[in-house]
């Protein structure tokens, strides 16, 4: 059973919630679709008052995809599935709650680990080189590299994690 979750807090107060999707794990992950169905929906949802909404909408779509195919590749049944955008300024901000095995949460303390290590974007160079190389992790460095992302993870229970991913695509589209 997964914790109750709090799903009307944010993690810093100066950003605002925009738009939440839940879903059970089992249905989200029922269908690799709805990784693509999501993101170009909430894209679509929030891109309304960006200067160039089409820009704007293409980028955070590309972004979330890539975040939500790491989600559904967790592969864990049980529990809740939770998305939650928020904004502030030129930020959104993208949490995904859901619930996973331990393995996979040490999967995910490492990954975040890495994207602060001096060789991140060394290493992303080097897997665009040699794609057989790439790893799931590496979706998260091309975040941080090519997005300016910063990334953050959190244990909201035993089996539950939130990874908080800020993309400030805002201020590209200007």
């Amino acid at each position: 059973m997964a914790p109750n979750v709090n799903h009307t807090a944010t993690l810093d107060h100066d950003f605002h919630i925009m738009v939440q999707i839940d879903m059970e794990m089992e249905a989200f992950n029922s269908n690799w679709t709805h990784c693509d169905y999501i993101s170009t929906f909430l894209a679509r949802m929030i891109s309304h008052n960006r200067p160039d909404s089409v820009l704007f909408t293409n980028l955070f779509s590309s972004a979330l995809n890539e975040l939500l195919e790491i989600t559904f590749r967790s592969n864990h049944v049980g529990g809740t599935f939770v998305c939650k955008i928020s904004r502030q300024g030129d930020t959104e901000r993208v949490e995904l709650t859901f619930t996973c095995s331990q393995d996979e949460r040490d999967f995910f303390k490492q990954a975040v680990a890495r994207l602060r290590s001096s060789r991140a974007e060394a290493d992303y160079m080097d897997s665009l080189a040699d794609a057989a190389e790439v790893g799931r992790d590496m979706l998260l460095v091309e975040l941080a590299v090519s997005y300016s992302a910063a990334v953050t993870l959190t244990t909201v229970g035993d089996d539950t994690i939130t990874l908080t991913v800020d993309l400030p695509l805002g201020g590209l589209t200007h």
